[in-house]
């Protein structure tokens, strides 16, 4: 029953949301002053005490925290005078959902956010573009979510002192789930593109009313994760509480936005109630973080094939390990244990590993996403390729001798909205419904079939994705592309 009273509660809201495209604020007089000439004031305060210059480069994305200011907005202030040299005119915030749950995101679509400031507004047109992309694929909730949130008004004055001609997309995140981070993060960088008036703004707090010293070292763990760029390893450690960001979602995003983009990372700033307004017995961790790097395309150029392509030494090293694990596995039933301190083979990264017999495929099984290691993804793929491909039987040890070893190692895939974007030999392709049904075909299937595209794309839909040969046809079908290093 509560569950129903709540979706009633949500839909009748969004209409009353709806029905004024203005977004009054909920926390003005509570997180921060409701008189804009001491809200000013406060805000010009802190950021000429936070002593960091601003950078002279393009910031891509930022972290910035979201308390009440005479808490967290000092340390808030770092970032916004960081970042100030740059000439944005749309800055995309993501922020936590703090009082509704819910799978996906909610986008604000129009209209603004009024703050004793005045009235920030919403950049529509971006939020059309954003929405569209993301349909059939990242379920959208109803803007009622906003009813109560914080997490988005509370950067808004900032943004308005700092970036008065600036407008917002507000996207308030939901549960969490790594599939819809990684999804979020590549529509974004499809629409940002080249633009360097774009800003993906983060919203979060960090550990949340642990004594002084506990919070210190689980926030020293957060951040380290953070410096080393390393999504997987931040949410894991979200996951089982051993970090905390109430925003670990939205940063999460932002961890994959920037590792697709090859951004450098930058903490500016670190602190916690107990050292700006509180005692030390419960405190609540802010931190200002950065991530910056000139890797924008030019229109129509394209993305190399990886951000830091492999060097001979380590496809050498993946190709012996995929050999040594396929072998032991297949002999003894045992996976080899492996340890390597190259930092490529460390880098989170989807790949396929394909194994043929004298010419003639298999198996052959793959991780498009990446949530690992590369070369654990390897070893593991190594594994399923010879014992779990549904369409042979298990290699058996009499075969090893005749086993050639083929790997793919991929590129974040880019949703696209027309086929006509599709390079036949370059880009590997999937289609999805947005449910069950699902296909993949790797670069080199093109090359090795001589299919024209039609017959790509017809034979992708119904051999791979169990769906009617024409379906990447259908707007309601989504087209994504990727690129891969094949050796």
């Amino acid at each position: 029953m509560r569950k129903v009273i709540y979706f009633i509660f949500v839909i009748c809201f969004s209409c009353v949301v709806l029905a004024s495209s203005i977004k009054e604020p909920n926390v003005a007089g509570a997180f921060y002053s409701a008189d804009p000439q001491e809200l000013s004031a406060q805000i010009d305060t802190f950021i000429q005490q936070a002593t960091v210059n601003p950078v002279n480069t393009t910031v891509q994305a930022m972290i910035v925290p979201h308390a009440g200011y005479i808490y967290s907005g000092p340390i808030a202030a770092y970032g916004y005078k960081a970042v100030s040299k740059n000439k944005y005119t749309t800055i995309v915030i993501l922020a936590p959902s703090h009082y509704f749950p819910f799978d996906g995101i909610s986008i604000w679509p129009e209209g603004g956010f009024r703050t004793p400031l005045g009235t920030i507004n919403v950049d529509d047109s971006f939020a059309k573009q954003f929405m569209d992309a993301g349909r059939g694929v990242i379920p959208y909730a109803s803007t009622a979510v906003f009813e109560r949130e914080h997490s988005v008004e509370v950067e808004l004055p900032f943004i308005q002192k700092v970036f008065p001609a600036a407008k917002i997309v507000p996207v308030l995140m939901g549960n969490p789930n790594p599939k819809i981070c990684l999804q979020l993060a590549a529509i974004l960088d499809k629409l940002i593109g080249s633009r360097q008036d774009v800003l993906v703004l983060a919203s979060s707090d960090m550990s949340h009313y642990y004594p002084y010293e506990t919070a210190n070292r689980m926030d020293a763990a957060t951040l380290g994760a953070i410096k080393e760029e390393n999504p997987q390893k931040f949410l894991d450690g979200n996951l089982s509480r051993q970090m905390e960001m109430c925003g670990f979602v939205p940063v999460t995003t932002v961890l994959l936005y920037a590792r697709e983009r090859g951004l450098k990372v930058q903490v500016l700033q670190h602190a916690n109630s107990g050292d700006t307004a509180g005692d030390k017995f419960r405190v609540v961790g802010y931190s200002s973080v950065i991530f910056y790097g000139s890797t924008r395309l030019a229109e129509g150029e394209s993305r190399s094939p990886l951000s830091e392509s492999l060097t001979a030494a380590e496809k050498k090293e993946l190709l012996n390990l995929a050999r040594n694990t396929i072998d032991s596995f297949v002999q003894t039933g045992k996976v080899p244990q492996v340890k390597t301190e190259d930092h490529r083979l460390l880098k989170t990264q989807g790949a396929f590993v394909t194994l043929r017999k004298k010419g003639q495929l298999r198996g052959c099984i793959g991780n498009i996403i990446g949530n690992k290691p590369l070369w654990q993804t390897i070893q593991e793929m190594s594994v399923a390729a010879a014992s779990q491909d549904p369409r042979f039987a298990p290699v058996g040890k009499d075969e090893l001798k005749d086993i050639d070893i083929e790997i793919s190692v991929l590129t974040v895939p880019h949703r696209i909205t027309n086929a006509s974007a599709i390079t036949l030999g370059k880009d590997g392709v999937i289609v999805s419904d947005g449910s069950y049904h699902q296909g993949v075909f790797l670069p080199q299937v093109a090359d090795e079939t001589h299919w024209i595209k039609e017959e790509f794309l017809n034979e992708l839909c119904s051999q791979k994705a169990d769906l009617p040969a024409d379906c990447w046809k259908d707007p309601k079908n989504s087209l994504w592309t990727f690129q891969a290093d094949v050796f």
